[in-house]
Formats: C-alpha cells, structure tokens, sequence
C-alpha cells in the first residue's frame, strides 16, 4: 500500500506529544481540529505524498483565507512531523504582509463600552468583569485562569505557560472588583471566573457568552472575540507609552514582529495618513 493511514490512536498519541510540549489548550485545539478536518477530508484514504497539496486547493476552492489556510497547513505539518512521515509535508502559500487591519474586525473603545454596559444591563456581571479584566490587562484567554484571588489580593499574576513565567500586573481597581465578585460569589481562593458547578471557564464558553452578548450590544459579530480585547489593550497602552519593546514584555511577546501586528492601522486610518501627504495635485 502506499502512503500512511491516519488512525485516531496517532492523532490521540500527537494530542500527548502537543501537551508534552506545554503547547496552549487552544493551540492544542486548533492544531486537533484541522488534523481531524484533513482526516475526514481524507475519507479513510491512505495518505499519499501529494494530498496535503491536494488538500490546500481544496481549501482555496472553498473560500478559505489564505492566512486560515497556512495555519491549517501548520497544523498538518506539525502532524507530519511527528508521525515521521518524511516528505509528506507541504509549503504554505505565500501571503504578503498585511499592511493594515480590516475595518470590520477592528473593536473600538466604543464598541468595548457598549459591550461593558450590556452585559451589566442584563445582569451578566461575570461576562461583564471577565471582560473588563482581559480589556484592562491584556491576558490570553487561556491566562484567565491565572486571575485568582490570591492574584487580586497581590495585585499581580504569575503566568506559568510553555515554561515561562511572567508577572501580570493588576490595576488596583480592577482588584478591588475582582476581590467584591469573589466575596459575592463565596470564592475564597483559587480562580474567579468559575461555572456555576466550579469549574474554570473554557475558552469555548467566554466565545460564545461574547458572541451572544454582541446582538444585544448592537457590536458586529466579527469584532467580538476574546483576543479582540488582547488587541485593545495593545493598542491603548502603545499609544499612551509608544514604546513597542516595553508593550511585548507586557503581553509576553518572545518577537516584538509579533507585537507590531497587534498595532496595524486600520485601512481607513492608513487611507487617512496616505491623504495628508498632499501628494495627489
């Protein structure tokens, strides 16, 4: 037979590899989502050398984002990668670098503001602070877990993710409300934003609460994802200190290449910029 089968026991076996790696819980998420998504594209099949290629047209055919696509061909690779499978990995499309960011996903204070004030409206003061406490300090949604009691009470979080730690810092005010939630919720210690039977929120559960709250809040759905308000903090904080370098310690970037993609400009800003060199006569 040529080529390899993609059994369930080998994509279970690159879930354990993922998390020997200390790899995020949405990275590990993602990268099993879009293994499994090429396996049923697959339909049983043997794997041959030219499929992932095969598999990125198909992709380009159905519409998918050339930026969706590579990170589906990472996932994949990564696969690959561990399974051995020499040669079978595939080149990612080439994608020139954006220069700005879509309108349509970009969450303004204002946007941000109307979604504090729904929530709180319709009574949902967990939504309401946990966005609050992503917006106000630029945690990853996988990092929520870090913000516990014992956190607010020292006013600072140790983040402990793919074997490095870092400090967040915690505005005093935002402590004094996480402190006021926990006591009204009777959490003593431990993480704060809990589900009613004690469990930590997933990432899934803050996306969707998010995605429901946005129609009442009159936000376009495409702005409105946890990440989103990662990208807020950037923004806002880089224009009140423009130092890029002191922003990626503050986010916990390894790249500042990484931090500068959370500044772009959106298209009618750029439009805007390019207009007042007063160069077309």
């Amino acid at each position: 037979m040529n080529g390899y089968l993609m059994t369930q026991r080998e994509i279970a076996a690159f879930e354990q590899h993922l998390r020997g790696e200390e790899r995020s819980a949405g990275t590990i998420e993602k990268y099993l989502r879009d293994v499994n998504a090429f396996a049923r594209w697959m339909e049983g099949r043997a794997v041959a050398r030219e499929d992932a290629a095969r598999w990125k047209a198909h992709l380009l055919d159905h519409g998918y984002a050339p930026v969706t696509i590579n990170s589906m061909l990472a996932a994949l690779n990564g696969f690959f990668r561990f399974a051995g499978w020499e040669g079978y990995r595939v080149k990612f499309l080439k994608v020139q670098r954006r220069m700005f960011r879509e309108a349509s996903r970009e969450l303004s204070r204002g946007d941000y503001g109307r979604l504090l004030d729904t929530a709180r409206e319709r009574g949902q003061e967990r939504l309401a602070l946990l966005m609050e406490a992503i917006g106000g300090t630029g945690v990853r949604v996988s990092e929520v877990r870090y913000l516990t009691v014992e956190a607010a009470l020292a006013g600072r979080a140790e983040v402990s993710l793919k074997g490095k730690i870092r400090v967040i810092l915690l505005p005093e005010k935002l402590c004094r409300k996480l402190l006021k939630y926990a006591k009204k919720q009777k959490i003593a210690s431990g993480e704060i934003f809990l589900t009613g039977s004690g469990k930590g929120l997933s990432r899934r559960q803050i996306w969707a609460e998010m995605k429901r709250l946005c129609r009442h809040a009159g936000v376009e759905p495409s702005k409105v994802f946890p990440h989103n308000l990662r990208h807020l903090f950037a923004a806002t904080f880089y224009r009140a200190c423009r130092d890029i370098a002191h922003l990626a310690d503050v986010l916990g970037h390894s790249c500042i290449e990484t931090t500068r993609i959370y500044l772009l400009a959106t298209g009618a800003e750029q439009r805007e910029q390019i207009d007042r060199l007063g160069l077309i006569r």
